[in-house]
C-alpha cells in the first residue's frame, strides 16, 4: 500500500515515532544465515536467537524473516527445542543480505487514531559494504504483509538513508544521535547533508522537535558511531549512557565527552535530563579485533528488557541498573559473547512494530 501524497510529511499530519517502551504489536527479527557476519562462529548464533525469541514471546509476537523454506524449517526446529512460544512466532520468507533489522527494517510512525505508516528509508549497508539490495526491500515487504501504508522519506529530492541504530527517541519530541555517524565524511550516508538537513528530516518524518547530538561512538563499532551503543532514552527525560572508568581505555575520553554533553542539554521545556550511567564491560578481543561490547544495546519489549551480557563482572551492575529503571518489566540477560562477533547485539537485530 502506498501512502497518499498529502502524507508526504507525516509529522504535519500528527504522526510521530513512538518511544521503544510504548506498546508493541510485535518485534521484527531476521534469522541469522550469513557466515561472513560471524566468520567461524555461525554455528552457535541460531541458539542465541532462540534465547532472544523465547524471552520475547513471553510478552509479544515475533515476526521472523527467513531466507527460504529450508531455513524456515530449521528456525522452527531450533525455536521449538528452545521452548519459544511458537504460537507467537510468524515466519516470513524473504531473502536478505544480513539479519540486522534495526538498520534495514521499517521504522513505524503512528498518530493519535492508532494509524501507522512504515517508513521505508534507503539502506546501503552503512555506506560500507556493496551488498545491500535485498535488505533495502525489507520495509516495503513488511508494510505489504501488514497492509499498512509505506512511505520513502525524501529531502531535497534525495531518498534518505537512515539506520534505526543511528537514532533513539523519547516519543515526545527528543531524538539522540551522533555527529560521527551522520556528519562524518567516513561512511557518509547522505552526501552532502548538513546538521540542519537531518534535523529537518527528523522533524518532517518522525515528529522530532529537538535533536541532541553526541560526538563519537564506541571503539570497534562497524557502523561508525551508532547511538544505540552509547546512550538510550529510558523515559521521557531520562537517559542512560555508558561510562568507562579506566582512564587508559580507548573509550574513556569518548564516553566522558558524551556524558558531559548529555548533562548539559535540556528537554523541550528547558529542564536538564536525568542522566544515569551504565558501566562498560572490559574489552573483548577476538582474533585481534576489539568488539563493540556495550550494555546500551538492550531492547525494550512489552513486558521485558533484554540486555546483552559478556561474562563480565559489570554484567550484574548493568542488569541491576536497568531493573531499577524498568520496575514493571522483566530484565533478562542474554549472553552475547558469540553474537557480538558479528559486530552487533540485541538492539541491532530487533525492530519494534508499535500498536
Amino acid at each position: 500500500m502506498t501512502v497518499p501524497t498529502l502524507l508526504d510529511k507525516p509529522a504535519a499530519r500528527g504522526y510521530r515515532m513512538p518511544a521503544e517502551w510504548e506498546p508493541h504489536a510485535a518485534t521484527w527479527l531476521g534469522w541469522p544465515h550469513r557466515e561472513s557476519d560471524w566468520p567461524g562462529r555461525l554455528e552457535p548464533i541460531p541458539w542465541v536467537y532462540a534465547e532472544i525469541v523465547r524471552a520475547l514471546t513471553r510478552h509479544e509476537v515475533v515476526n521472523l524473516l527467513v531466507p527460504d523454506a529450508k531455513r524456515a524449517d530449521f528456525a522452527a526446529d531450533v525455536l521449538s527445542r528452545a521452548n519459544a512460544d511458537m504460537g507467537r512466532v510468524k515466519l516470513w520468507e524473504l531473502p536478505t543480505d544480513r539479519s540486522w533489522l534495526r538498520d534495514s527494517g521499517p521504522i513505524f510512525v503512528t498518530n493519535a487514531a492508532g494509524e501507522r505508516i512504515a517508513l521505508d528509508w534507503r539502506f546501503n549497508a552503512w555506506a560500507k559494504y556493496p551488498d545491500w539490495q535485498r535488505d533495502d526491500l525489507v520495509p516495503a515487504f513488511a508494510a505489504q504483509k501488514l497492509n499498512v501504508p509505506s512511505l520513502q522519506p525524501t529531502h531535497n529530492g534525495h531518498r534518505v538513508v537512515l539506520e534505526g541504530g543511528s537514532i533513539d527517541v523519547n516519543g515526545a519530541g527528543l531524538l539522540l544521535t551522533t555527529e560521527e555517524c551522520l556528519l562524518s565524511k567516513t561512511q557518509e550516508r547522505n552526501p552532502p547533508f548538513s546538521r540542519a538537513d537531518y534535523e529537518q528530516v527528523f522533524a518532517d518524518y518522525l515528529g522530532v522537535k529537538k535533536v541532541l547530538w553526541l560526538n563519537r561512538g564506541i571503539v570497534g563499532d562497524d557502523t561508525h558511531g551508532h547511538i544505540d551503543d552509547l546512550a538510550r532514552f529510558v523515559g521521557a527525560r531520562t537517559v542512560v549512557t555508558v561510562v568507562e572508568t579506566n582512564t587508559a581505555d580507548e573509550n574513556y575520553a569518548i564516553l566522558q565527552e558524551n556524558r558531559e554533553r548529555l548533562e548539559s542539554v535540556t528537554d523541550l521545556s528547558g529542564t536538564k535530563l536525568e542522566v544515569v550511567p551504565l558501566p562498560m564491560p572490559r574489552p573483548l578481543i577476538f582474533d585481534g579485533t576489539r568488539l563493540p561490547t556495550s550494555y546500551a544495546n538492550f531492547y525494550i519489549a512489552n513486558g521485558v528488557v533484554i540486555v546483552p551480557t559478556f561474562n563480565d563482572p559489570a554484567d550484574r551492575v548493568a542488569l541491576g541498573t536497568l531493573a531499577d529503571l524498568f520496575p514493571g518489566r522483566e530484565v533478562v540477560g542474554i549472553s552475547c559473547v558469540d553474537l557480538v562477533w558479528g559486530l552487533g547485539t540485541l538492539h541491532c537485530m530487533t525492530q519494534q512494530e508499535p500498536l
